[in-house]
C-alpha cells in the first residue's frame, strides 16, 4: 500500500513552447518512478496556460488529448505567477501537489526525495533551496539576498531562497490557506500563512539549473513594487490569524498499523 494516495505535478506556464513537452516527459518519469517505490499510488500532471501567444496552450491540449494524466487550464488573459499558482493549487486533486517551472529548474528526481522528507518528518510543506544561484547574474543575486533577508525581518521566517519554484504541499493544507497574491510574491505568502497556522515547513537544497530558454518575467520594477505592497498587506493580515488545534495539523498516515494496534492494547508487541 502506498504511503500517499496521490500526487498532482503542475506548471504555471507563459510562452513555453520550448520546454513544455520536456516539462511533461519530466513529471511521468518522477510520478513512475514514485509510483514503483511505493511512495505515491498515482499521479497526474496539471499544466496551467497563462494566456500564452505561441504554441504553449495547443501543445498541452495535444498533450492532455494523448494521454489522460495530463489536464489543462487556460486562462483567457495573463494573470501573472500568482494567478496561476492559486489556478495549479485548485485544479490540484492530489493529496500532495507539487509546482514547478516549465524550464526545470532542478533534476525531478529530486522530487522523490521530496516525498519522502514529507512522509518521514511529518511535513505539511516541503520547500527547496538552490546551493549554487551564480548563474543567475549578479544582479538577480543582490535582489534576492535583499529580499529573502525583508522576509525573514517582517515574517519570521527562517527559510532560505523562498521564491524558488519547488514546493511539495498536502493539499489539506488549502483548506485553512488561501492565497491572495496574484504576483510572486505568492511563494512567501503560501509560506507566511502556512507558519503562522502552525503547519510544519521542512528544507532541502538541490542542485540548480538556469533557465537556457524561454523567457523569465521576473525581477522588474512593476514586480518588485507589487511584491512591496503585497508584502505590507500580508503583514497586517497574519495578525489575526491563530494557530490551527493540534488534531486539525496532525498526520494520520504517520500512524503505521502495527503503533495503531500498540496504542490500543500497550502490554501487546511493541511496534517495528
Amino acid at each position: 500500500m502506498a504511503h500517499f494516495e496521490s500526487l498532482t505535478i503542475f506548471y504555471p506556464m507563459w510562452n513555453e513552447e520550448a520546454t513544455i513537452e520536456r516539462a511533461v516527459g519530466a513529471a511521468f518519469e518522477a510520478g513512475d518512478q514514485l509510483v514503483a517505490s511505493g511512495e505515491i499510488g498515482r499521479y497526474d500532471v496539471v499544466i496551467v496556460d497563462d494566456a500564452s501567444t505561441d504554441a504553449t496552450g495547443a501543445i498541452a491540449d495535444s498533450l492532455a488529448s494523448s494521454d489522460p494524466r495530463v489536464s489543462v487550464v487556460h486562462h483567457p488573459t495573463n494573470r501573472k505567477l500568482g494567478g496561476s499558482l492559486k489556478t495549479g493549487f485548485a485544479h490540484s486533486t492530489g493529496e500532495l501537489i507539487l509546482y514547478t517551472d516549465a524550464d526545470l529548474p532542478f533534476d525531478m528526481a529530486e522530487v522523490a526525495k521530496a516525498v519522502r522528507l514529507m512522509r518521514i518528518y511529518e511535513a505539511d510543506i516541503v520547500s527547496a533551496y538552490r546551493f549554487d544561484r551564480t548563474g543567475e547574474g549578479a544582479r538577480r543575486l543582490v535582489y534576492s539576498y535583499v529580499y529573502n533577508q525583508l522576509v525573514q525581518a517582517m515574517f519570521g521566517l527562517r527559510l532560505r531562497d523562498m521564491n524558488f519554484a519547488f514546493k511539495l504541499v498536502r493539499r489539506s493544507v488549502f483548506d485553512h490557506v488561501e492565497l491572495r497574491s496574484e504576483g510572486s510574491f505568492i511563494d512567501v505568502e503560501l509560506l507566511a500563512r502556512a507558519q503562522r497556522l502552525g503547519f510544519r515547513i521542512v528544507q532541502f537544497g538541490v542542485d540548480y539549473f538556469p533557465r537556457t530558454r524561454g523567457i523569465s518575467t521576473l525581477s522588474s520594477n512593476a514586480v518588485i513594487a507589487k511584491i512591496v505592497r503585497e508584502m505590507l498587506e500580508l503583514r497586517s493580515d497574519l495578525q489575526s490569524l491563530q494557530p490551527l488545534p493540534p488534531d486539525v495539523l496532525a498526520h494520520p498516515e504517520a500512524f503505521t498499523d502495527e503503533l495503531r494496534d500498540h496504542l490500543a492494547d500497550p502490554d501487546g508487541p511493541e511496534p517495528t
